[in-house]
């Protein structure tokens, strides 16, 4: 959730692309504790899937980052987080809560698509999530998925990041001084995890996949609407 509200508040100052740059050092620092803390607590048949189509998506995505305007990007983004919680709720209210178990073509898909967009903004949230949560994973489970999947994503985005510029060593100075806060992020995140019952987990996890989303339409409307 901060890693997709990050770029756009760093924007309010500085170039998207710029605030992407400064931002990936320090998740990445937060990714290597949060992988740590979150030990154990995996599906690795999500990992195998989800890590190697992540890789595809971020490629991809190297090619025609000139090409594909971000406000598409957060648009896609949007309305495939939109999209899953209005299924969730239909399923909800139809009484169809069977766990949907992880498979290679959807994980494939999702996964390369979390890539895509995780490299474009930060906003990989979203795809990771409507392949997931379907599958009703215990909270500890889906929370260590997550955390080891955007660990991964993030340290290969690291080598483009750097040919375009967006990552410098002048970034890497800057977010020195953030980096106590970035470990204390990724501890408290980690306490709250174990500390919430299940059901709030993941109403608190939807409600932010929820608002996030719009947050994102909001973004779009104000570039191509102003």
């Amino acid at each position: 959730m901060m890693a997709m509200m990050g770029v756009p508040i760093l924007s309010i100052f500085i170039a998207p692309a710029a605030a992407a740059g400064l931002l990936l050092p320090m998740y990445i620092l937060a990714d290597v504790y949060a992988v740590w803390l979150f030990r154990g607590h995996y599906s690795a048949r999500n990992l195998k899937i989800l890590i190697p189509a992540s890789a595809l998506g971020i490629f991809v995505a190297f090619l025609l980052i000139s090409r594909v305007p971000v406000e598409a990007t957060k648009l896609v983004v949007a309305l495939i987080g939109l999209g899953y919680l209005a299924d969730a709720l239909r399923k909800r209210l139809t009484g169809d809560v069977a766990a949907r178990p992880a498979d290679v073509p959807r994980g494939l898909f999702w996964g390369a698509l979390a890539g895509f967009t995780s490299y474009i903004s930060h906003a990989g949230g979203p795809p990771f999530q409507a392949y997931t949560l379907p599958q009703k994973m215990p909270k500890m489970t889906f929370a260590g998925t997550a955390t080891i999947t955007f660990a991964c994503i993030n340290w290969m985005k690291l080598p483009p990041y750097i040919l375009a510029g967006q990552v410098s060593w002048e970034s890497l100075r800057q977010i020195a001084v953030l980096a106590p806060l970035a470990l204390i992020g990724a501890w408290s995140g980690y306490r709250v995890t174990r500390w919430l019952p299940e059901r709030a987990f993941f109403a608190l996890v939807n409600v932010a996949l929820g608002l996030l989303c719009l947050k994102l339409l909001a973004e779009v409307g104000q570039a191509w609407w102003p």
